[in-house]
């Protein structure tokens, strides 16, 4: 990755450390990660087809467009490629089971395939180009995240909608094959449309963000390809990015900390279908009934020891739908205490989160913070018949055997798929998507992906 000399600004900066990514020079892990990404995100968009939000979406925008260009995973129905990005894009967050990434703040595939997939698909770009394209969009949303800061996820944005808007535009401008012009004035209209507040978690706004990132960064992309102008300086202009979005001094130390490095490397799987910053308490919680074997019933406290940045994202008291089970840290540690399975979809229904006995177990767990932790720890101390037990689990490391991450990810993929496009056509689409760098088009690929 090419990183120029220290006087060109953080926007310049930010280009200049990815439009140059490709496969050839990356090195093995970030090409057995870029799979997994894209085979993760293939997986969760298919079932998150099924959701009533994606449904939504399309009898209300696809379904009336009359425009066959672009795929729509799940669905043998087409639409514009611009709308496709918006509803595949929904669809992989529709379950928030989708990939995340600690430098991000965010989730990172799901803003950035769908884009990368829908303009991929009609421009006959081949599988390798689409790979290039993934890795160039994470690397840069990565990047701006570690710029931006906390503060920007802290006062309210969520990273998936805004810094996701400009990793959608990355990979895109990449496939077009944009000049340093092109790049700078795509990144300008990403950043001039980048959305999404955190108080729309817990409802079919949260996913919206990453479906309208995705079609926003396409379209960024696109328009610059044609000839559209924008501020070449977007993060660091006068109002820009960094300035209104997080009240940060521009500044490009981040790049020059992650120069050299590939961060998709380190991007995090979900194994549990709710908020990534349940997953440790969640561990923590399983890890304490496998060892004890505890009688739900017996327990008579539950604490949960997080950073208090959680308070904010993942502590919904006392939820009421299946969605909004997903960010309650009571809700979730009930569920693992009771031994419930989090990575079952349907464990997130609206029935399962009302369930008497899990809301009685709920209504004990008491949620305690603990400065100077990360956000990604978690202790877990139960009572129960006057004794206690006590566990801690770290779910903010990226697996170090990327062999085990590829057989747990391709399990979880076939449970995804299997419902919506049989067990063949499951196991056809993970052999794609894991060998899409053999792929002479992404149309091939996109085929797959097809409901029969």
């Amino acid at each position: 990755m090419n990183v120029e000399a220290r006087e060109c600004g953080p926007t310049l900066a930010l280009v200049r450390a990815v439009r140059d990514i490709r496969w050839d020079q990356m090195p093995p892990d970030a090409k057995e990660a870029a799979r997994h990404c894209l085979l993760d995100f293939l997986g969760c968009a298919a079932a998150g087809s099924r959701e009533p939000l994606a449904r939504i979406l399309f009898d209300e925008i696809a379904a009336r467009e009359g425009s066959s260009e672009a795929s729509l995973i799940g669905h043998r129905a087409r639409c514009s490629r611009v709308t496709a990005a918006l509803l595949n894009g929904a669809a992989g967050h529709a379950l928030d089971f989708d990939d995340t990434h600690m430098a991000m703040g965010g989730h990172p595939s799901v803003p950035v395939i769908p884009a990368a997939l829908a303009l991929a698909e009609t421009i006959g770009a081949s599988g390798r180009a689409l790979l290039e394209a993934v890795a160039a969009g994470i690397e840069l949303e990565c990047r701006l995240g570690a710029m931006v800061g906390g503060e920007h996820y802290a006062i309210g944005f969520h990273s998936t909608g805004t810094i996701g808007t400009f990793g959608a535009a990355a990979a895109c401008a990449h496939l077009l094959r944009l000049d340093e012009d092109g790049w700078l004035r795509a990144i300008g209209l990403a950043g001039t449309q980048a959305a999404g507040l955190k108080s729309g978690f817990g409802t079919m706004a949260k996913p919206l963000h990453a479906g309208r990132a995705a079609s926003n960064g396409l379209l960024s992309a696109a328009a610059a390809h044609g000839g559209f102008t924008s501020n070449r300086a977007i993060l660091e202009a006068d109002q820009g990015f960094l300035a209104t979005h997080a009240g940060a001094a521009p500044s490009r130390d981040a790049l020059d900390a992650f120069a050299g490095r590939f961060l998709i490397r380190d991007t995090l799987f979900k194994y549990h279908a709710s908020c990534y910053l349940t997953h440790a308490p969640i561990n923590a919680a399983a890890q304490i009934r496998a060892e004890t074997h505890l009688d739900p019933a017996d327990i008579e406290d539950v604490e949960v020891r997080v950073a208090r940045s959680l308070l904010r994202i993942c502590n919904i008291q006392a939820p009421a739908t299946g969605l909004e089970g997903k960010f309650s840290l009571r809700v979730t540690t009930a569920m693992a205490l009771r031994g419930e399975n989090t990575s079952d979809l349907a464990t997130f229904s609206d029935d399962r989160v009302n369930d008497p006995a899990l809301v009685a177990l709920r209504d004990k767990v008491r949620v305690v913070t603990v400065e100077r932790t990360p956000q990604t720890r978690a202790r877990i101390v139960v009572t129960a018949k006057g004794r206690r037990y006590e566990a801690e689990s770290d779910s903010g490391e990226p697996a170090a055997d990327l062999a085990f991450q590829r057989d747990r990810l391709l399990g979880k993929f076939l449970a995804l798929t299997a419902p919506v496009l049989g067990k063949q056509g499951a196991q056809a689409l993970a052999s794609s998507a894991l060998a899409a760098e053999d792929a002479a088009s992404v149309s091939d690929l996109m085929r797959a992906t097809r409901a029969n």
